[in-house]
């Protein structure tokens, strides 16, 4: 499914130097695999993750998605890209201020073309699948840091893409409302078979997912698959 194969990524910071975040990573990723891709600050993951989602082009190397050449695609064909078959979970949340819970699951619908009725049947049914049926017209400064959190979750299913990148997303919670969160990534992994990408610089999320990539100056140092330690309602340090 996704395919990175040499892939590097510098940034020009004044000539003659220049800044190599990553540093020819190459990785593959299977349907239906649970990954957590760890590293400290600066390590690059943040990067890796624009890149496998479209978001930006490394600057060498070769990156395919379900067997389609990203690096080779124009921004709109990106664009569509990210639209169809990625869904983004941020650590900000990153809703839409002044619109309602409803209305932030339809976005990603309404840009794909969906018809009114259909995707407004389609948010309904995600933000009740995820426990926010009966906030559906609360505005996010109505929700509090996991409700949003469930929302944005809710919205990266919207289009029914077959990634979920997870940047962070119980970085901004307290240790049981992350819980809850990692509740549900568990469920949507186990009950849809979303391939699901979990950045974060906490090792003990990390050994929840099913392989932990980790990253250290650019390159990875590791790359691991493990049968994972979860315990359903185990409460951890976020």
């Amino acid at each position: 499914m996704i395919k990175l194969d040499k892939i590097s990524k510098k940034y020009f910071i004044g000539q003659p130097n220049e800044l190599e975040v990553l540093k020819g990573l190459s990785v593959s990723v299977d349907k239906g695999e649970f990954v957590a891709i760890v590293g400290q600050s600066g390590s690059g993951k943040s990067t890796l993750m624009n890149i496998i989602g479209a978001l930006d082009r490394p600057t060498s190397g070769n990156y395919s998605l379900d067997d389609i050449p990203i690096r080779e695609m124009s921004d709109n064909q990106l664009s569509e890209v990210r639209n169809e078959k990625i869904g983004f979970v941020f650590q900000t949340f990153n809703l839409i201020p002044k619109t309602s819970a409803l209305h932030n699951v339809e976005v990603p619908m309404f840009y794909l073309g969906v018809p009114k009725k259909q995707r407004r049947a389609r948010a309904k049914e995600l933000l009740q699948m995820v426990e926010m049926g009966d906030r559906l017209e609360h505005l996010p400064n109505e929700l509090s840091g996991g409700q949003k959190q469930r929302v944005a979750i809710a919205r990266a299913l919207a289009n029914n893409p077959s990634i979920i990148l997870a940047d962070e997303p119980t970085g901004a919670l307290d240790s049981k409302t992350g819980r809850l969160v990692m509740d549900l990534f568990h469920k949507i992994h186990k009950e849809e078979n979303k391939t699901i990408l979990l950045i974060t610089h906490n090792e003990v999320l990390a050994n929840e997912t099913e392989r932990i990539i980790t990253l250290k100056d650019g390159e990875i140092i590791s790359d691991s698959s493990h049968k994972t330690v979860f315990t359903k309602g185990t409460t951890y340090d976020f």
